[in-house]
């Protein structure tokens, strides 16, 4: 078994799902994955699992019985890992927005240079996003400087999906008290690995849109990540932080 392990969030991926799952396989460090699909009506289940018998012991699959959020689905995919021995665990969207070329990166952000979190950053050298229309670029932008004007939290990428995370962080977080499901989410589980004072490193990556299938995004997604990160930072005056650093 590998040391570490990609979690991949999926509802109606067919078009892209074999192809990802190919992708992050053959890569020449070992990356175990872990699809976590909310029963997709189209079928991406059972590709996943027709792949599961060529790759018995390195695809995990948890099907869920309805579609309940991005935030949920990592979750529920941490608490897996986290039953498991995986030192180093992953979260990566399934459409090729992220490029599994940089899952090395990451590991080697956080298994060589000692950091905790390492995330895959689309701001950290400038604006690298393929694809997006420019109303788009200037919003996820903007939101992550508002982030960082809200919260004081020195990360560029606020919104990133795409993050390494030592165990000792996921074991930290009481992961049970996560609230947010979207856009949110990604802001809190930086928040909160920042408030415990974990090393967090931001590693450039080029985004690219999605060319198969059809976003999940919403207005309400956004509208929770506006107003949750005033209220996130809000309790943290109300909380304590301790950290399990080593």
């Amino acid at each position: 078994m590998s040391d570490s392990l990609v979690i991949i969030p999926t509802y109606n991926e067919i078009e892209n799902i074999e192809n990802i799952i190919l992708s992050v396989l053959q890569l020449p460090k070992e990356f175990d994955v872990l699809i976590v699909d909310d029963s997709s009506p189209d079928g991406t289940g059972k590709v996943v699992e027709k792949l599961q018998t060529q790759f018995p012991n390195r695809i995990l699959l948890e099907q869920r019985a309805k579609k309940s959020g991005l935030g949920t689905a990592y979750l529920f995919g941490f608490q897996k890992a986290l039953s498991k021995s995986y030192a180093y665990i992953f979260e990566m969207d399934a459409d090729f927005s992220h490029d599994p070329k940089d899952l090395v990166k990451l590991y080697d952000a956080c298994s060589k240079e000692g950091y905790d979190v390492a995330i895959g950053s689309r701001y950290i050298k400038g604006v690298n996003v393929v694809n997006w229309p420019m109303s788009r670029v200037l919003m996820s932008y903007f939101a992550s400087f508002y982030v960082r004007l809200v919260t004081r939290m020195k990360v560029q990428d606020a919104t990133a999906g795409f993050i390494c995370y030592r165990r000792k962080v996921l074991e930290t977080i009481n992961l049970s008290k996560v609230r947010f499901v979207g856009y949110a989410f990604q802001i809190e589980m930086k928040f909160l690995a920042w408030k415990h004072g974990f090393k967090i490193k931001e590693v450039p990556i080029i985004f690219t849109d999605r060319t198969k299938g059809v976003s999940k995004m919403s207005k309400r997604i956004f509208k929770e990540a506006f107003f949750g990160v005033i209220q996130m930072k809000f309790s943290s005056f109300f909380k304590k932080y301790p950290s399990l650093k080593e």
